[in-house]
């Protein structure tokens, strides 16, 4: 009988911290990217909100719903065998009082079947994390660039009020968070940031200091639809490659050589 994979823990990840060893978490939507992503090996998958734009084309994160998150975190989370499972928490429920923030987390853990929530927040939501953590429910933090106060922000750019984001990570890591994803950062503030908490520091757009970095697969593979950020660097050209494979077979059919007979039944 074939052994069951061991599942990456929040211990796993402490560990990686304390030996230096770098961590990888990449997003995913559906059942076949958790397939590929779980089986490259990263430590974490992430289903987060950025859903609502590289799926649904929306223009930000707002949109995503709870029950959008936890119809693709269900997905996921089945096809996901090894890496630990994040969902991200949508907006606005971390900021409806730690009650709700609770039951919103409780529904993604117990109907998806993930490991772990994600959720956006400044040093005002520590009560929230805190309450959260003391429920049985493990949280990644989120600070700097925060996708769903993009509007509050003044675009998508890089955060540099230092103070409010060392205030920000170091509250995430007092009140329990077991990591904290670092946004859209400099590089010298995810360093000292990353040297001052004892969580894991996951960086997205703040340089190679972190403790593990995350990207959106589809920036990662070549896949994405809009502008690409400039910290993401495509490991593939899937866009291409797809459309090449459609523009072939369009041709076989209209030149009538698809299907052939080794696609012919009976």
């Amino acid at each position: 009988m074939a052994q069951s994979l061991r599942r990456v823990t929040i211990l796993d990840l402490a560990a990686a911290k304390r030996n230096r060893r770098p961590l990888t978490m990449v997003t995913a939507y559906d059942w076949p990217t958790g397939l590929l992503v779980d089986a490259s090996g990263v430590d974490c998958v992430l289903v987060g909100d950025s859903v609502a734009m590289v799926v649904a084309g929306r223009s930000s994160t707002i949109p995503a719903t709870l029950e959008q998150m936890i119809y693709h975190g269900e997905i996921v989370a089945r096809a996901a065998a090894r890496a630990m499972v994040v969902v991200d928490l949508p907006f606005p429920f971390q900021h409806l009082g730690v009650r709700t923030a609770i039951e919103s987390c409780a529904r993604l853990l117990k109907e998806t079947g993930c490991q772990a929530v994600k959720l956006e927040g400044t040093a005002g939501q520590a009560d929230v994390i805190a309450g959260i953590v003391a429920a049985g429910i493990p949280v990644m933090g989120h600070v700097g660039l925060r996708p769903q106060a993009v509007h509050q922000l003044g675009g998508y750019r890089m955060q540099r009020d230092i103070d409010a984001i060392m205030a920000d990570a170091r509250a995430a890591a007092d009140a329990g968070a077991f990591a904290v994803v670092l946004e859209c950062i400099p590089q010298d503030v995810a360093r000292s940031i990353t040297e001052s908490v004892a969580i894991p520091t996951i960086g997205i757009g703040a340089g190679p200091a972190c403790d593990g970095q995350v990207l959106v697969l589809h920036d990662l593979v070549g896949l994405s639809m809009d502008r690409v950020p400039k910290f993401v660097r495509a490991y593939a050209d899937a866009k291409a490659s797809i459309a090449d494979g459609l523009s072939r077979w369009r041709h076989d059919v209209e030149q009538r050589t698809f299907p052939g007979k080794t696609e012919t039944l009976g």
